[in-house]
């Protein structure tokens, strides 16, 4: 993939735009031929959009931006909340969620899992982003 690709995606601020989104990445991903790893893209993308979901005020738009690129990818979602997401520039090590909580371990996960992440401000509120780096081939080592 010499150019980048990119989607916009406007979703509907209600629990129905967590399955959406995931189904829009994985099918990106995988209808470009994406190196990067769809599992963890999906559930990454996820928990960006529930955040937004139950976070933000429900008259605030979603969006859903999936840019490909040929060494991965980068997610973003964004919201009408110009406030940063708490905990995703925190250390890895950092504190750990309670693990008795049902909250709490989305942003971990994020920091965890993929290859670069942050947050920045837009003229409407902020974008949160994700992006994960080209799967490599074969057994961890080989």
């Amino acid at each position: 993939m010499p150019d980048a690709s990119a989607w916009r995606i406007p979703l509907p601020h209600t629990a129905a735009a967590v399955p959406m989104a995931r189904a829009l990445v994985r099918t990106a991903l995988a209808d470009a031929g994406a190196p990067a790893d769809r599992d963890t893209a999906e559930l990454l993308t996820a928990e960006l959009v529930a955040n937004a979901v139950e976070h933000t005020s429900s008259d605030a738009p979603i969006e859903l931006v999936v840019e490909l690129r040929a060494n991965g990818c980068q997610v973003e979602v964004h919201d009408g909340d110009p406030c940063p997401p708490g905990g995703l520039s925190a250390r890895p090590d950092a504190g750990r969620p309670d693990p008795w909580r049902e909250h709490g371990r989305g942003l971990l996960l994020i920091r965890s899992l993929s290859s670069d992440c942050g947050h920045r401000p837009t003229p409407h509120g902020k974008a949160v982003w994700f992006t994960l780096t080209a799967q490599r081939n074969g057994p961890a080592g080989a």
